[in-house]
């Protein structure tokens, strides 16, 4: 899994960069459409314990990433930039496709759009449309669509980045590759898009709220009514999460999150955060297809300013089949056992 990721990284890494310098000449404004009618305000459901209704199954597979790409240079992107954007990457899944082994009886593969694009990776190949408006990232605060680190963050990012990889103990792997936390921590928060496995179920009670993520078959358990948090020595994977309706929104709290696995990775980049952290997440459904998800990251001790995003999540077909990620897995016991082999007769210098 941890090869397809890095192929996902790699298309993603080219996509940011279909040729920046091209940069679209700017396009004629559209004539104002004719307005019509305006629309009755969509009426969200209420379950049986008179709470909006947010259950279902949705889906944020996108384009669209966390941080803005350099090709564009705000959060709107014209006609003319999404569909180059989504052109290039259209392309490259083409390529992927074109060139992976192919049974002879099945014939050449269906169009990109219709087809699994990999063994893993099964993105939807547009940029994410939110009040009609095609997004370039889903931070929107700051302006620049970036993730605001500070001076101490940037320094530990370098640190870390260069520091070798261990191979010891399994505790030295990252959580994602020991399945503890999914690929791409869709889970969160804040929930972010992968290139594949991006369904949620969410299922309310009385109570609670749950979030069933595919990807690695974690649940997050929202309690509700109750604002106050776990013992700060408790930390689990997720952190504690609190929730509140606010009108037709369901907000959530977020804190204690386990210094071991804080981190979130997401396309377009990902950021770590301190056990200071505080992230407040939005569920608002807009429509009897999507729900607006917002979040906001507070945490002085990583980040110059509270940054925050938004994205859709569209309705999606069930049902979502369990994922599995450990059981036959023997990839970790070969990686520390062939440490151990290079333990015993490392490799000749190089002259």
């Amino acid at each position: 899994m941890r090869a397809s990721l890095s192929s996902l990284c790699v298309l993603v890494a080219t996509a940011c960069a279909l040729d920046a310098a091209a940069t679209p000449a700017p396009t004629a404004p559209a004539k104002p459409p004719i307005l019509a009618k305006a629309a009755k305000p969509y009426r969200v459901p209420r379950n049986a314990f008179g709470q909006p209704d947010l259950q279902g199954i949705w889906n944020n597979s996108s384009l669209t990433m966390l941080q803005r790409p350099p090709m564009f240079k705000n959060l709107v992107a014209s006609d003319q930039e999404a569909a180059m954007m989504e052109a290039g990457f259209r392309k490259m899944v083409g390529d992927l496709i074109s060139t992976a082994p192919i049974d002879p009886k099945l014939g050449p593969p269906p169009p990109v759009d219709e087809a699994p694009q990999s063994d893993y990776i099964e993105m939807d190949l547009h940029l994410a449309s939110i009040g009609g408006q095609r997004r370039t990232s889903w931070i929107v605060e700051p302006a620049d669509g970036h993730v605001p680190f500070n001076d101490a963050a940037k320094k530990a990012r370098a640190a870390d980045d260069a520091a070798p990889e261990k191979f010891d103990n399994p505790e030295d792997r990252d959580t994602m590759e020991r399945c503890l936390q999914a690929i791409g921590t869709p889970e969160g928060p804040p929930m972010m898009n992968t290139g594949f496995n991006a369904n949620y179920q969410i299922l309310q009670t009385r109570d609670e709220v749950a979030i069933l993520v595919e990807m690695n078959h974690a649940v997050r358990t929202i309690r509700l009514g109750d604002r106050r948090h776990l013992p700060g020595a408790i930390q689990p994977w997720m952190g504690d999460s609190v929730g509140w309706w606010e009108g037709d929104t369901l907000v959530v709290e977020t804190t204690n999150l386990n210094p071991k696995g804080a981190h979130v990775f997401s396309l377009g980049g990902g950021f770590g955060y301190s056990p200071r952290a505080r992230i407040t997440e939005r569920f608002t459904r807009t429509s009897p297809t999507e729900i607006l998800y917002q979040f906001a990251v507070d945490d002085p001790d990583t980040f110059t300013q509270v940054f925050k995003g938004e994205m859709p999540m569209r309705a999606a077909k069930g049902p979502i089949y369990e994922y599995a990620c450990h059981e036959g897995n023997y990839s970790l016991p070969n990686i520390l056992a062939g440490a151990r082999t290079h333990d015993k007769d490392p490799p000749a210098k190089a002259p």
